[in-house]
């Protein structure tokens, strides 16, 4: 009878055995599905999560005072409006910069009072990328205006405002901050330059750095290298807080899955190796029958290996479907704000046909090795 023939054949006999192989490889399987398609969504949604944070770099013109800087919170100096343009074409390269957005900010006078004005300009990623834009996308002629500043100016969305001798229609007033975006109000970019006379500048750029490294690996060092050679009329300030969360969140979620495939993958192998033991271990008297005939090493492994190929071919469907559900119903509720891109990898399913088979014959290889060394003589002899 054929190899194949015969493990079928035991495949029968020793259904609990086997039954149980298949749950083992089915639990490992799916295991690795639901963790792979989870650590999928996990940074998706890590990098939605962080993103919201807000942005962590801002670029300003190199001549700019940063005590000036720092005491009023903008910059009052200048780059050209193309600049975010020439960062944006050296994406992929070597500048690690995303969301890079051109904003033009002065303190003006509202309501009696001082107000900030922000005008934003469109989100620029480099070529090919696809990325979501952050901030606001303010149509012409519009303003989102802040809390206390609508409340200073009884403001409310449909009104129109006059900004130094500028009809703008509110569009939207923010919800209470408890920061100084309660008294600032945000144009497009075009708007705001020609509120304040400067066409075609900016004050600064507004990025978040793709590194995801805390203060303690010198991102710092490393971004300001990328910008000298990319936009050398530039500086960099990074706000650290706001880097460092997002780059320990992402890092923590990496690190998460990095433990838990070794960790399945550990518990599956020892599983199964022992379930193979235990069948070598009930067959030796069948195994020192056919030794006795004169079968070969060769052949008495390919039983054991044989088996453990087909039964893993069979986990492997099985885990792929138990773990595709498992990820599915189970990712929503744990990863709420990107639920929708949870979907089944159908790329997951050749994977877990390929390595599944190998991963059970390869923990099944030592028990297949003791079935050959074993002296049929000394089992027919036991028996």
């Amino acid at each position: 009878m054929s190899t194949l023939g015969l493990i079928f054949r035991e495949l029968r006999h020793h259904k609990a055995n086997a039954a149980l192989v298949v749950l083992a490889l089915a639990g490992t399987v799916a295991l690795l599905v639901a963790v792979r398609i989870l650590a999928t969504a996990a940074e998706r949604e890590t990098r939605r999560v962080t993103r919201d944070l807000g942005f962590n770099l801002r670029i300003l013109p190199r001549d700019v005072d940063p005590d000036q800087f720092l005491a009023d919170g903008h910059s009052d100096k200048t780059l050209p409006a193309d600049a975010v343009t020439r960062l944006a074409a050296a994406a992929g390269t070597f500048v690690s910069f995303n969301h890079l957005t051109p904003s033009l900010e002065r303190r003006i006078q509202l309501g009696g009072r001082d107000a900030i004005l922000d005008g934003l300009g469109p989100s620029v990623v480099g070529p090919g990328e696809k990325k979501q834009p952050m901030g606001f996308n303010i149509p012409s002629g519009k303003a989102y205006i802040g809390h206390a500043l609508a409340q200073r100016l009884d403001a409310r969305p449909g009104a129109t405002i006059d900004v130094k001798g500028k009809a703008l229609a509110v569009e939207r007033v923010l919800v209470e901050s408890g920061t100084d975006d309660d008294i600032r109000l945000y144009t497009s970019l075009a708007d705001a330059q020609s509120i304040l006379g400067l066409p075609g500048r900016i004050s600064e750029i507004r990025a978040i750095d793709c590194l995801c490294m805390t203060g303690e690996q010198d991102a710092l060092a490393q971004l300001r290298n990328a910008l000298e050679r990319s936009l050398p009329e530039a500086r960099v300030l990074q706000i650290r807080a706001i880097a460092d969360a997002r780059a320990r969140q992402r890092q923590t979620a990496e690190k998460y899955t990095a433990f838990a495939v070794p960790l399945v993958l550990i518990v599956g192998a020892a599983w199964v190796g022992i379930l193979a033991a235990l069948n070598v271990r009930e067959r030796r008297p069948e195994i020192g029958l056919w030794r006795a005939l004169g079968n070969g090493s060769v052949r008495i492994a390919s039983l054991v290996l044989g088996r453990a190929v087909i039964l893993g071919v069979a986990g492997a469907a099985m885990g792929y479907f138990v773990g595709t559900q498992l990820a599915l119903q189970a990712g929503p509720r744990i990863f709420p704000v990107t639920a929708a891109g949870i979907v089944a990898d159908p790329s997951l399913a050749w994977w877990a046909l390929l390595i599944a088979p190998g991963f059970a014959a390869v923990a099944s290889f030592l028990p297949a090795m003791l079935a050959v060394a074993h002296d049929p003589a000394e089992t027919l002899r036991a028996d």
